[in-house]
């Protein structure tokens, strides 16, 4: 995904669209006074599950420089609790290689990592969320949007909104385009069937038909071929076409343009709302758009992460894995310890659940909780504290639109709100 050029920017929030979402819901919690899980204060060690390798691999770079960056701008400010926080690497790679995912779990756990910043797919989380929360290891994906994952264990957050934000914002572009008979290309992945879920309810409820991909007409991710699924999306003669895939779509857009597909109508999201240029002839994707959870990042902040990893083109989910990291460190100051438990009893407070003063770097908001302040954590991605499912209360969703040359170029940011 490239998230571009320096002259929208400066209309980022001129172009915020406030929007309403309804999702999964409840009030807000919180801690008041920092809690202890009665750990110590031994250092604070981050590890990282996030995609090396894999169908996924594209989102690996920004993510962990995202990571090294706020642990390295923690460290300068004096670390946590008097000691450097160290990062420990490993990969998560993708749903088809499950086992890399396991074994680097494992591998974490041997090194007593209290945080792990992970996985990007929601696939992989599921996968080994329950080694890591049973372990009262915190997990904080960067990237996770499943809705099945809301809620799931009281030691596993996000810094990204589900999607019941990203699919209502989607649906909502569609809709307001003028389509109302809209088709699916939608892989059998934990992914794609739950933002599909949601687009299909949204634009249903506003009049709107599903001709094809409905429940039972997914495709095989793992298939060498995606001929015969074109042609029966096509059959049915949707006027927007919805693809919810990974590396697939690059198999998937020329065959549907073969076909006669006006690029106009096709609609992406984060998972392969990506650079093009190199994979198809110019004007292949021309006018097409998608949709990216998160605020996009300034000027300033991608300089920063090109600082710690010069050869940055993308910053999908930098941000977010940033932000995710400071507020562990956080919530570990609040706490006055290092352990897991003490780092889940004290997240949602230190990210505004409670309320507090605002205050933007880990020095800051240290230096308000050294003077005893509750705070709330303004960071880099956008999003609002964490409600009770651990989820953003709020969130901005980036909408992208593709050029002659099959790059995405930002257009607007919509925000959804979790209620």
């Amino acid at each position: 995904m490239t998230r571009t050029t320096h002259a929208v920017q400066a209309a980022a929030l001129a172009g915020a669209v406030a929007l309403v979402l309804t999702a999964c819901a409840s009030d807000d919690g919180g801690s008041g006074e920092g809690e202890s899980g009665g750990g110590d204060a031994s250092p604070l060690i981050v590890g990282t599950l996030l995609p090396q390798t894999g169908t996924l691999a594209y989102l690996g770079p920004p993510e962990i420089a995202g990571v090294d960056l706020a642990v390295q701008e923690i460290n300068e400010a004096g670390g946590v609790l008097g000691s450097d926080v160290v990062v420990e690497h490993a990969d998560s790679s993708d749903a088809d290689h499950a086992e890399v995912a396991t074994q680097s779990v494992t591998d974490l756990i041997s090194k007593d990592v209290q945080v792990i910043i992970g996985a990007a797919s929601s696939s992989v989380t599921l996968n080994v969320i329950d080694d890591i929360t049973g372990a009262e290891i915190v997990q904080i994906s960067p990237a996770n949007t499943a809705t099945s994952l809301s809620g799931y264990s009281d030691f596993y957050f996000r810094t990204a909104p589900p999607d019941t934000v990203q699919g209502a914002a989607l649906a909502n572009l569609i809709l307001a385009d003028g389509r109302s008979n809209v088709g699916f290309l939608v892989f059998n992945d934990d992914y794609g069937t739950s933002l599909r879920d949601v687009v299909k309810d949204t634009v249903e409820a506003e009049g709107a038909t599903v001709v094809y991909g409905n429940p039972g007409e997914e495709f095989d991710p793992a298939a060498s071929s995606f001929a015969t699924d074109v042609t029966a999306l096509t059959a049915t003669n949707p006027d927007a076409v919805v693809v919810l895939a990974f590396e697939q779509t690059k198999q998937i857009i020329p065959e549907l343009v073969a076909a006669g597909v006006d690029p106009a109508t096709i609609y992406m999201v984060d998972g392969n709302t990506a650079d093009y240029s190199e994979d198809f002839d110019p004007g292949t994707l021309e006018n097409a758009q998608g949709t990216i959870p998160g605020a996009f990042p300034s000027d300033e902040f991608q300089a920063r992460l090109k600082e710690v990893n010069a050869s940055l083109t993308d910053y999908a989910y930098g941000p977010e894995s940033y932000d995710a990291t400071i507020l562990a460190a956080l919530a570990a100051v609040k706490g006055g310890a290092t352990d897991g438990p003490t780092i889940q009893a004290n997240l949602a407070a230190v990210s505004g659940a409670d309320g507090g003063e605002e205050c933007s770097t880990f020095a800051d908001c240290v230096e308000l909780l050294d003077a005893g302040e509750d705070i709330q954590y303004v960071g880099q991605a956008g999003i609002g504290p964490f409600n009770s499912d651990n989820d953003p209360s709020s969130a901005f969703i980036g909408v992208y639109k593709y050029g002659a040359d099959n790059k995405n170029t930002w257009v607007q940011a919509v925000e959804g709100t979790v209620e």
